[in-house]
């Protein structure tokens, strides 16, 4: 393996780190509202301290459960888009000009999202907080629909042509594959972050949050299996139907996990359907990294768009110092916030008061 192919498997790595990680915060922030509405009710035995609990303490008890780990997940990213930036700076040129308006609108969507999560209990106000749930909800959904469709397109292939530039617009990246590839990480991520509410709450709240999970499960794995499917047939090659295999375990124990109530297998299931499906995309794009729809003479190769060896010797010796450190930081923090969280923790609220002007 020479050192292209290397950075080509680490930053397939970083990007199936962000997915599983961040997958379950833009799933905790999309049923947020659902969630921490009211109590979904069927079952007569209810945990004391949170029976009609408070939507606004229901609220922030699931926003807590990602409270302590959120940012660190977003870390994958950053390092995934520098490390495609240094290594594979063709690559990463073109993808950015075809993707510019998706990626902006992730761009923004994450933006917003981090504002509404580090202001909400700013102010002590139902309309502030209405606002910062409305960002987050937003902030969640738009990036977990467009890295689907993004990754789909990838995989498809663009119109490029010889001087590696895009010649399409933004509705060539709406066609019936990419938008079944958003429609499978929104699906995957739904039930990912329900899942993980199931795993980190007590009481009421885990018992939702697990029947949410339960009813997610079956549409997740038909839309993820049609897209697994539809991606090796069209794609694939005999060696890359192990992800996909891989892929259709997991989901399907997740299916089980759900229904059995087993919370902590189930997220382990999700956390590696999601986990092979990611690997299935790269293992199919490999060893290009941008097919062309307009000649298969101007695909971008892994060979012809990565950085120099100089380039990537230094990198990889940056790497091989500075991962296990973040590796190990971010693991410490999940251990440190391990413990369930439950609706009748959470005190009143706090934060400055309106500054709106009372009207007689």
């Amino acid at each position: 393996m020479g050192l292209p192919e290397f950075w080509f498997l680490i930053i397939a790595v970083l990007f199936v780190g962000y997915f599983v990680l961040e997958g379950f915060d833009f799933g905790v922030g999309m049923l947020m509202p659902f969630l921490g509405s009211s109590h979904t009710g069927g079952d007569d035995q209810v945990a004391a301290g949170d029976v009609l609990a408070d939507p606004d303490k229901r609220r922030r008890a699931i926003l807590n459960t990602i409270g302590p780990v959120w940012d660190g997940n977003e870390v994958w990213l950053l390092t995934a888009g520098g490390a495609l930036f240094a290594a594979f700076g063709g690559w990463y040129a073109t993808m950015f000009t075809a993707f510019y308006l998706p990626l902006f609108l992730i761009l923004v969507g994450l933006i917003t999202r981090v504002c509404a999560i580090e202001w909400r209990g700013k102010i002590n106000d139902p309309k502030w907080r209405t606002w910062a749930d409305i960002g987050i909800g937003l902030g969640s959904w738009i990036p977990a629909i467009l890295w689907g469709v993004a990754f789909a397109n990838v995989i498809r292939g663009l119109p490029i042509d010889a001087d590696a530039q895009y010649t399409a617009g933004f509705f060539n990246l709406l066609n019936p594959y990419a938008l079944l590839g958003g429609a499978t990480t929104l699906l995957a991520f739904l039930t990912h972050g329900a899942v993980f509410l199931a795993l980190k709450t007590n009481g009421v709240l885990q018992q939702d949050s697990m029947k949410y999970a339960s009813r997610l499960a079956i549409p997740t794995l038909v839309v993820a299996a049609a897209f697994l499917l539809w991606t090796q047939f069209a794609y694939g090659n005999g060696w890359t139907w192990i992800p996909v295999l891989i892929a259709a375990v997991a989901a399907v124990v997740m299916v089980l996990a759900t229904r059995l109530k087993w919370e902590g297998i189930a997220f382990l299931a999700t956390s590696v359907a999601i986990a092979g499906t990611v690997a299935t995309l790269f293992s199919v794009l490999y060893p290009n990294v941008l097919p062309s729809t307009t000649n298969p003479a101007y695909n971008l190769t892994i060979d012809n768009t990565s950085s120099s060896h100089y380039t990537l010797t230094i990198m990889t010796w940056a790497a091989l110092f500075i991962t296990p450190v973040v590796i190990g930081y971010q693991a410490w923090s999940y251990w440190v916030f391990r413990k369930r969280i439950s609706v009748d923790q959470i005190p009143e609220p706090s934060g400055l008061p309106s500054l709106r002007v009372p009207t007689e």
